[in-house]
Parts: C-alpha cells; structure tokens; sequence
C-alpha cells in the first residue's frame, strides 16, 4: 500500500495502532519523513538511573497521544518512525554500567583509581566502548541524514547525542546548540568517564563546527563548569534558572526572554533537551532533578518561537527520560515533549504540518 493510500484509509481519530510504529502511525520508515533514533544508554549515571529506558517508555506512552496537535494538526501524515537502536547498544549498556559502579563507588569514598590499577583497567574499557557508542550514533545518523530524512536522537543519558552533533557537523559547517537542562554539562571527564553524561556540552565544544551554546534553565553548576564557560567567553550563553526568574519577578515577559535566547543562536540551530531542565513533577524519575526549572508550555512556547523565525532548525535530541516503577507519567511527559519537537521542526524547516487550530473564545 502506498503512503497516500495509507492516507486515505488511516483514521487518525482512533487509538494508535499496538503494533505500528511510534504514535501508532502507520508509515514505513521508508515511508515517513522523520526518523527518531533511539539510543537506550546510561553508563555513566552518577545518581539515579532509568535514563535507558526512556525510548521504550516513550514509545509505549506515544500511543496515547492524540496526533490532531493544536499548532501543527497535519504534522501525523509526514511520518515519524522509531528505528531500531545501534546494534549492541542496550546490551553493553547494561554491561558496562555494572563496571562503572565500583568506580564511582571507590570514587565517592575518596579512593584514587592510581592505587587500584582493576578499576583503571575497567574504566579504559568503559570509555572505549562509550566512543564506540559515539560511533555508532555518527554512522547511523549519517545513514538517515543521506537518505534525505530529518533525523532526532532519543536518549538515554544526556551523553548519547555527541556522535549526532558529529554527524550534523559533517552536514553542516557551523550551527548552535539551544541547550535546555538544569546542568550546565561542561564537567571535563566526570569521574574519569571521557563521554560522562555531565560531560556532553564540554565534548560538544570541541567540535569547531558548534560555534555558540546557549543554555537555559541552568541551575546546578560546578566551579570547572563556571571556569569552562568563562575560558570560552561568548561562545557560551548561560541563562540560568535564578536569572530568568528574577527577571520576570521584576516584569520582563517570557516572551522578552524567549527572543533574547534566540537572538543569541548562529543561524542554524540542534535543539538539545534534557527533560530536568523542566520542574521535576514533570519528570519525578528523572536521574538528577533539581528544584525549579520551567514548565511544559515554556518550553513548548520557545520552541515554537524559534521555529517562527527565520533560524534553521537542523535536529534535536530529547534524553534524561527515565520512568517510574509503578506509572507512566516521565514516558507520557517525554512522548508529548517529542512530539511537539518534531513539529517545531518539520515546520521550520517548511513541513506541511496544517495550520494552526483557532476555537472560537467569546
């Protein structure tokens, strides 16, 4: 069946199809015009963790989305299919996070891994099988990206999407990263991991194509992470959590704000997520929350300001998604999030997504 006979015969109405693709749509991969890219990775997690099952509990909410969203209503009909994961990834996840956490164990307690030469050992195996993951990320997404789709990463940690900003560096000579989390993520090989989750903006930086980063919603920061973005001085943009509310306690609008955030972006804009850059009822599961943050409908606001200028919006990533053991709120939040980020970007990027739903308010 072709895809405009799938059209004609698909009630998007009715409940996602179980055995479809995420969102129950219909669409082969072949067929649909986004590609998500799984990547169900967390070795490094310092605190709480969860984080590789985020595309699995996504996918399992996503079928309880209603696909006639408000701002993009025909955003269903271009497609949007979860391809599988980088072959071995979930497995050496489980693997090598067992062998991180006697490293991070021995680290809390003062050890110096020089002194346990077992530990060291393990750790150079943890980080060359995360840039092996690195890797495989780059090679998968060069893979979509060549075959002319619009390609997202879905995390897992927030270390997962460093071989996605390589590929797009491949395709693209210099863009920025609109980055919304609670940490600033400059750590230089947190606790001894190359690819460390709280590292990801640091490696980031040192592909020279990333010519700005701006951050949003920041409010957990170290000293080295202060260091860092002082040394890379207008490269990096911090709005943290504590400055932007102050600011709107004394009047300015989050519409104000919005527009001095996108100001700051070069032309061609990733988009990189972090669900704890949220307030944590949004994401209670999540590895690292932080108090504060902003809400669902800020972050959906800014987004969909961006995508109405004339930025390009080249790709996104969404991690840190991490369910509980008794519900399905992160999964639901994260699904939602994902799906508005996939319209913000196919209309940005001139995507028939419909027009705007207006009711009728007098």
């Amino acid at each position: 069946m072709t895809k405009q006979e799938i059209l004609k015969t698909f009630d998007p109405s009715q409940p996602g199809l179980a055995d479809a693709t995420i969102f129950g749509l219909p669409f082969s991969i072949e067929d649909s015009e986004i590609i998500v890219i799984p990547v169900p990775w967390e070795v490094t997690v310092s605190y709480g963790s969860g984080a590789s099952k985020g595309p699995e509990a996504i996918l399992e909410a996503s079928f309880q989305v209603d696909l006639n969203h408000q701002e993009f209503p025909e955003l269903w009909k271009l497609g949007i299919f979860l391809d599988e994961s980088p072959k071995g990834i979930k497995k050496n996840s489980k693997k090598y996070k067992k062998k991180a956490a006697p490293i991070i164990e021995a680290l809390e307690s003062g050890a110096m891994l020089d002194h346990h030469p077992a530990l060291q050992k393990s750790l150079d195996k943890i980080n060359y099988a995360c840039s092996d993951m690195v890797e495989a990320v780059r090679q998968k997404t060069l893979y979509w990206l060549e075959h002319g789709k619009k390609v997202v990463l879905l995390g897992g940690d927030h270390s997962t999407p460093l071989g996605y900003y390589q590929a797009l560096a491949e395709k693209h000579d210099n863009f920025g990263i609109l980055h919304l989390d609670a940490h600033m993520d400059f750590r230089i090989a947190y606790e001894g991991f190359t690819y460390s989750h709280a590292s990801i903006m640091y490696n980031a930086l040192q592909i020279p194509h990333i010519s700005k980063i701006v951050q949003v919603g920041i409010r957990d920061f170290c000293e080295q992470e202060v260091d860092v973005v002082k040394q890379q001085g207008s490269r990096v943009v911090v709005h943290t959590d504590s400055d932007l509310k102050r600011e709107t306690f004394e009047g300015k609008t989050w519409q104000q704000q919005c527009d001095q955030i996108i100001a700051a972006l070069p032309q061609k804009v990733c988009i990189s997520f972090d669900i704890d850059g949220m307030y944590p009822w949004y994401c209670p599961n999540t590895g690292t929350p932080v108090p504060g943050g902003f809400s669902f409908e800020q972050a959906t606001y800014l987004l969909s300001r961006l995508a109405e200028t004339d930025k390009e919006i080249i790709g996104f990533d969404l991690v840190e998604v991490a369910p509980g053991e008794n519900d399905d709120w992160d999964g639901n939040v994260g699904a939602r999030m994902l799906f508005h980020m996939c319209g913000v970007l196919a209309k940005n990027n001139k995507m028939n997504v419909g027009e705007k739903i207006v009711f009728p308010r007098n």
